[in-house]
């Protein structure tokens, strides 16, 4: 098992169930608790209480989890006459009860009864599966709210039953907590209710649209936000996860992680790598960043897909979010610097990159295990300014296998010798005019190859130019 930062754990258990901690003045109190922060903080904490690295803190854990878990059941509806019955209010103050903090609730719970076999934990768990998004997804058709039955859930329902009826892609997440119901009970509902959201979702997810708007409220169409070609990074990362769970590295997981992870750096945002986490919107269409920062809490949920499917992203993440322990905790991390866009730590956030670090291995292939032995640590930097002059972010070190570049791997450019070239092999993902240092000297990067094979990477290479001046 990996190791989680001791502020990380602190924070975690200091703070949730609150969404957010305002560094010098205390909790935010404008948002104040909600199921999301409390349940992937049960997420974490359930690993952590397995782990040896807290061998000396399980009764606090156990604990805490209760606590979290009585939280939970706290906030759910038990008024058999509202629709929202055995949804979970939002947050405090709030009359909204969104279907997907059941779908983040019910795995929490689960873990909670099965740690503890306190069976209201469980009761609650079904509720909000059988009952509650059974009628987001069933119960806007017959009330004429959708106009015909789709199989996606609408996003909300308010205490006196009014709907915010479009369907997001985000709750493909769902399908983490109905396989885990599924598991338990074996009803044939809860695989109905699987089957008809993965009917509805796939077409629209596979498109890279967020939402989908029914008539008659809506234009029955597919959008993304608002009217922009714009995504929620988070929105998609968590219907990944939901889909890898549920049908682990399938086409149409494969098509969607690898088209948003596929876009980079632009003019606008030369600094952006995601491959350290991904942008908080993400212009599909165009292809490019449409924020100025990562967000953090991204990083976190694809761990175990990278894991499994990109490890070279996997590592270089880890890399960067472990040398700036701190500004990840802040919901988002700005690309050049990584400094906080807000001055607002984020529970969530927290617990999911908390989750990377408990569970992170160093990838294990044949050409990282020659990297360990025999390559050199280089430090890469970003470019984060192409307009006037060029600037460079913050350095992280990786790997390399360094030699001198051969005359016909190079186009000699005018004031260069051969020596002025090196060619680096690494399974890092290095980017085009990046700069490296290696051995004190500052070379650009150039066009990089990627080397794979059956659809997974091995290496990457690139003829490196000596920096002047």
């Amino acid at each position: 098992m990996g190791t989680v930062p001791q502020q990380y754990f602190s924070f975690i258990m200091d703070y949730a169930p609150y969404f957010y901690v305002i560094p010098g003045a205390g909790v935010d109190t404008d948002w104040g608790r909600g199921p999301a922060a409390a349940a992937h903080a049960i997420d974490f904490l359930n690993e952590a209480y397995r782990s040896s690295q807290f061998e000396s803190q399980k009764t606090d854990i156990y604990n805490k989890i209760v606590e979290l878990a009585d939280y939970l059941v706290s906030v759910q509806c038990t008024d058999d006459q509202k629709l929202a019955y055995g949804g979970f209010q939002s947050k405090d103050e709030s009359t909204d009860y969104y279907s997907i903090d059941a779908m983040r609730a019910v795995p929490a719970l689960l873990k909670a009864y099965t740690l503890t076999g306190t069976t209201v934990y469980l009761d609650s768990a079904t509720l909000a599966g059988e009952t509650f998004l059974y009628n987001m997804q069933h119960k806007p058709s017959e009330l004429e709210i959708h106009n015909q039955y789709y199989g996606g859930f609408a996003q909300a329902v308010t205490i006196t039953d009014e709907w915010l009826p479009e369907m997001h892609i985000v709750d493909l997440y769902g399908l983490v907590a109905l396989k885990l119901l599924h598991n338990r009970t074996g009803e044939t509902q809860i695989q109905t209710m699987i089957d008809d959201a993965l009917d509805f979702y796939r077409s629209g997810f596979e498109k890279l649209y967020s939402r989908y708007s029914p008539l008659p409220s809506g234009d029955g169409e597919w959008h993304r936000v608002g009217t922009s070609d714009v995504i929620y990074d988070d929105d998609f990362g968590y219907a990944l996860a939901g889909l890898l769970h549920y049908e682990g590295w399938s086409p149409t997981v494969k098509k969607v992680y690898e088209y948003v992870n596929s876009i980079g750096p632009s003019a606008d945002h030369p600094a952006y790598n995601p491959a350290v986490c991904w942008s908080g919107y993400v212009d599909v269409v165009a292809g490019k960043a449409d924020s100025d920062y990562y967000d953090s809490v991204t990083a976190g949920i694809l761990w175990q897909l990278r894991s499994g499917h990109d490890k070279s992203a996997l590592e270089f993440s880890f890399d960067v979010v472990s040398g700036h322990v701190e500004e990840f905790m802040y919901w988002g991390a700005k690309f050049g610097d990584y400094s906080p866009v807000e001055n607002r730590k984020s529970v969530v956030t927290v617990s999911w990159l908390s989750l990377l670090f408990l569970n992170y291995r160093r990838p294990i292939t044949a050409f990282t295990r020659i990297l360990r032995s025999h390559g050199e640590d280089v430090t890469l930097y970003p470019v984060t300014e192409t307009e006037e002059s060029v600037s460079y972010g913050e350095g992280v070190t990786i790997k390399a296998l360094v030699s001198p570049s051969r005359t016909d791997e190079i186009v000699m450019e005018p004031g260069y010798v051969v020596n002025d070239y090196i060619t680096v092999h690494t399974f890092a993902p290095i980017r085009h005019h990046y700069k490296l240092r290696h051995r004190g000297v500052d070379y650009e990067v150039g066009p990089v190859e990627d080397y794979s094979f059956q659809g997974q990477l091995l290496s990457r290479r690139a003829v490196c130019r000596r920096l002047i001046g």
